[in-house]
């Protein structure tokens, strides 16, 4: 697998390299929900932001993790990231964060079908999702794009709050891809 950071784009948002430029749009799209950290393993939210930045530029020097700032327009509306793991041909797709204007629309199906050409262009036989398990309306989204859930590790993750999480795991595998990408693309069709 030879999975990269690359801008991505379709007709419903376009995926960048996290960079400088999107940090203050970044931030203003994590201070619109600030409930929505209770759930997550960290927050981006006020005093979090800055942190969060930092300690995601450094994982993306070394490689652990390829960030994308997701733009609707020329707005960022959220952050998606790969967790590669070459040696296995596989990456994980999370760090997922969206505005609440844009979800349950075109913005999370259309940046996770990108995500996923991507990876599986570039060699991934396994694309793995890890959802909070109180996160309801996260492991319902994961679902809707067709990924099959595969079991919950218990006491998996201790959160920024000090709340133990059970996370759910969820993939798709190269050979259901073709299937998967095709119900991505009919649900894509309707926003349109």
């Amino acid at each position: 697998m030879n999975l990269a950071a690359a801008a991505l784009q379709d007709a419903h948002v376009r995926l960048e390299p996290l960079a400088e430029p999107h940090r203050e749009g970044l931030r203003a799209a994590a201070e619109a929900d600030q409930e929505i950290w209770s759930v997550y393993p960290y927050s981006m939210a006020g005093e979090h932001f800055a942190p969060y930045w930092e300690r995601t530029q450094k994982a993306m020097a070394k490689g652990l993790v390829l960030a994308h700032a997701v733009l609707r327009g020329d707005a960022v509306v959220g952050v998606s990231c790969y967790f590669p793991d070459p040696p296995n041909n596989a990456t994980e797709i999370g760090g997922t964060y969206f505005r609440p204007d844009v979800r349950g629309g075109a913005v999370n199906p259309a940046c996770k079908r990108l995500m996923m050409i991507h990876a599986f262009d570039s060699g991934a036989t396994r694309v793995t999702f890890r959802v909070d398990a109180l996160n309801a309306r996260s492991r319902a989204a994961v679902l809707k794009l067709g990924a099959v859930q595969e079991g919950i590790l218990r006491a998996d993750r201790v959160t920024w709050t000090g709340r133990v999480r059970d996370t759910v795991i969820f993939s798709v595998l190269k050979n259901e891809w073709p299937a998967v990408r095709e119900r991505l693309d009919a649900r894509l069709d309707a926003f349109a």
